[in-house]
């Protein structure tokens, strides 16, 4: 055991009361108690935490303050830069090598498309689907239906959900899982056959389903053997930095920098579509991220220039279940499937604060108010947070169950000498979700012709605060249809001559905001360097 002394003690008190514990049923809040909890407690409400953006077709949309120091910034091109002979020409370029990238390619390909090209900041299917643990929602059983699934969408979203996703997401959700089994997804299943499916927070049926705790790794496999055994090329290690656009405002391509090189890369397309995924590695408010290495808004940075309508960048997504200690992974993710079989979240006293199924954003407030008021459990660093009662699991499920049903969540402890068998395990939120984003259709069309976007890019389909499990559907659903719908475009779009002549207006409105002219973004990367060690990155 490597917790300290006071941290031991605690545990003790939590063990006392794990037997009184272990059939006690708490409830979801009453609406204004959980309107209360969200407003007193909420990162999202923090005072000074967001203002409007100052600039762009989204002047006066309000977003988080990290959003809008990246959005309000100049271009690393500069509006009346000749581009240069396409380095590569294609119907559809793809931008993003994640689930939603690579299902909107391979839905390209099978609705007729034939000239593909997909693009990745990373290695392809380094993204954050691969650290998505904890199952993918769908209405499939006897006593649900895709109608019961909207509700729960709905009033996690707050009830702000654009319904014309909502209804596209919750109706293709059986298909999907249908889909994802025929292409040989390992789901859990019983000894008949019967896929298993599980709770998850806002949940009013058992339709999560999983493939251990790596279910967005499971479907990831799946998706990169399929498109490996298709005709697409595919660019690693390429960084967008700029949408092109022709002189009537349509999207025809982008320019990139190989991160390996340092060099200058144009695509021309006749139809882009966006799936770079979300914005965890900005850190808002200086929370710790579950998100992989790239998530750094480039495509929020890129359609909000090109002249894209973007929606909800004020709200941000905080799972409850961050790992606090040890601090070598804080901020991975707890994945939610651990309260889902039986864990249970507890202050320093052993007592039970908030129904574990709650939704996201109500777990994490009412995680942080224990943590404000003193209840939580201090580690030696000085961090902060509440313990997870996982040894209930094996009370619950019987000795096994962990590692059956939880490997990865498991290993992770269990390397640094933790037993979440037989010890809890100490957590606080961290920055998990986009909520918001670029603004589509049920098509997966943006509000500039030609551009198309898919996955946590974009927003409406949740709301104000995302499900789990919603997100892996969403992936999935929305990359399909965007493949579908740019198949169906490209055989009316003619190439066109490629400019930046969207930044004309926009550099001239930052310049007379007075941004200073070094400001630029995509930030690309993270800098986790020391400031007096960083230098100049290739593409600054």
């Amino acid at each position: 055991m490597i917790y300290s002394q006071e941290m031991i003690e605690s545990i003790k008190e939590v063990a006392k009361t794990r037997e009184k514990r272990k059939n006690e049923v708490l409830k979801p809040l009453p609406a204004p108690e959980k309107e209360e909890l969200l407003k007193a407690f909420h990162p999202d409400y923090k005072s000074g935490s967001t203002r409007p953006l100052r600039v762009g077709v989204n002047k006066g949309e309000m977003a988080v303050n990290e959003i809008a120091d990246l959005v309000e910034s100049y271009s690393f091109l500069k509006p009346e830069e000749p581009i240069k002979n396409p380095d590569y020409q294609c119907d559809c370029l793809i931008i993003g090598g994640g689930g939603a990238g690579v299902m909107a390619a391979l839905s390209f390909l099978e609705a007729g498309g034939k000239d593909v090209i997909l693009t990745t900041k990373l290695r392809l299917g380094d993204s954050n689907t691969i650290m998505a643990q904890g199952g993918i929602q769908a209405a499939d059983k006897e006593n649900d239906s895709p109608a019961i699934h909207y509700l729960d969408v709905m009033g996690g979203g707050g009830y702000k959900n654009i319904p014309e996703l909502v209804r596209t997401l919750v109706l293709s959700g059986p298909a999907i899982i249908h889909w994802l089994e025929e292409k040989g997804m390992m789901f859990d299943k019983k000894e008949d056959g019967t896929m298993l499916t599980i709770h998850g927070g806002g949940t009013s049926r058992k339709r999560m389903h999983t493939a251990k705790d790596y279910t967005g790794m499971e479907i990831m496999r799946i998706l990169k053997d399929e498109i490996w055994n298709q005709k697409v090329k595919i660019l690693e290690f390429l960084a967008a930095i700029e949408l092109l656009s022709t002189e009537h405002g349509e999207c025809c391509g982008a320019v990139f920098i190989n991160l390996e090189t340092g060099e200058k890369v144009v695509i021309q397309s006749k139809v882009v579509i966006l799936a770079t995924g979300g914005a965890g590695r900005l850190h808002i408010q200086n929370f710790p991220t579950s998100n992989h290495y790239g998530a750094t808004a480039d495509g929020l940075v890129l359609a909000n220039r090109i002249g894209a309508r973007i929606i909800f960048i004020d709200t941000i997504q905080y799972h409850p279940t961050g790992v606090a200690f040890p601090e070598q992974i804080a901020g991975q993710l707890i994945t939610e499937k651990v309260r889902g079989v039986g864990a249970q979240l507890v202050n320093q006293n052993g007592e039970r604060f908030i129904y574990e199924l709650e939704t996201r954003d109500c777990v994490a407030s009412a995680i942080i108010r224990e943590c404000y008021e003193g209840r939580g459990i201090k580690t030696p660093s000085g961090a902060v947070g509440v313990w997870l009662d996982t040894p209930l699991i094996e009370m619950k499920g019987g000795p096994g169950t962990i590692e059956r049903e939880l490997p990865a969540m498991f290993r992770q402890f269990y390397r640094f000498g933790i037993d979440m068998r037989q010890e809890p395990i100490l957590t606080y939120p961290t920055q998990h979700y986009q909520n918001g984003g670029v603004l589509i259709d049920a098509n997966c069309a943006t509000t500039v012709p030609n551009l198309l976007a898919a996955g946590e890019v974009t927003g409406g389909v949740h709301g104000r605060n995302r499900l789990m499990g919603n997100s892996l559907l969403d992936i999935l659903v929305f990359g399909q249809r965007a493949g579908k719908k740019a198949s169906e475009l490209v055989g009316s779009i003619e190439f066109k001559k490629p400019t930046l002549a969207h930044l004309f207006n926009f550099h001239k409105e930052l310049k007379a905001l007075g941004v200073p002219a070094e400001k630029r973004s995509p930030i690309i990367l993270p800098d986790y360097r020391r400031e007096d060690r960083r230098g100049r990155l290739p593409w600054q």
